[in-house]
């Protein structure tokens, strides 16, 4: 096997492992724009949310779990990122979004409410719910998600 086609076999089984890391993630689609997403389904988990990070990758997230469909309230300290703060129904459905979500680092921090009852909450990068359309009363789908025992 000569040096060409074994680097192409390599980048090969490399695309084949990460194909296969991810198959498996959960996920949640947008208008066609999956997120894979780290779940946050227990209290402190949901505390943490994405705190002190640094960066997300663009088709990354965080998905809140929450056992009943309340109004629900954010705020973004010592997140160091912009977010959008998408608020989801137990269907899926988009309730509100609070867009571009700023980081804080003091007390006391903007709170960012939902406009009616959630049941889960999407974070993902700030700009990413415009640049994709959407809206209140808009459905996501979502897999390797366990939304059933929430119900």
């Amino acid at each position: 096997m000569d040096a060409i086609s074994r680097k192409l076999l390599i980048a090969l089984c490399a695309l084949a492992l990460l194909s296969a890391c991810r198959a498996g993630e959960p996920w949640v689609e947008v208008h066609g724009k999956r997120f894979y997403v780290e779940i946050a389904a227990d209290d402190q988990s949901r505390a943490m949310g994405l705190m002190f990070r640094d960066t997300l990758a663009d088709d990354r997230g965080m998905f809140f779990i929450f056992r009943r469909e309340e109004p629900r309230s954010f705020w973004m300290m010592n997140t160091r990122i912009p977010l959008d703060i998408i608020y989801l129904d137990r269907e899926l459905r988009v309730v509100s979004i609070a867009e571009n979500a700023r980081p804080c680092r003091r007390a006391p921090c903007p709170s960012y409410p939902s406009r009616g009852p959630a049941q889960f909450v999407l974070e993902v990068n700030a700009g990413q719910a415009a640049a994709l359309g959407l809206g209140s009363g808009d459905r996501l789908s979502a897999g390797n998600i366990d939304l059933d025992s929430a119900r």
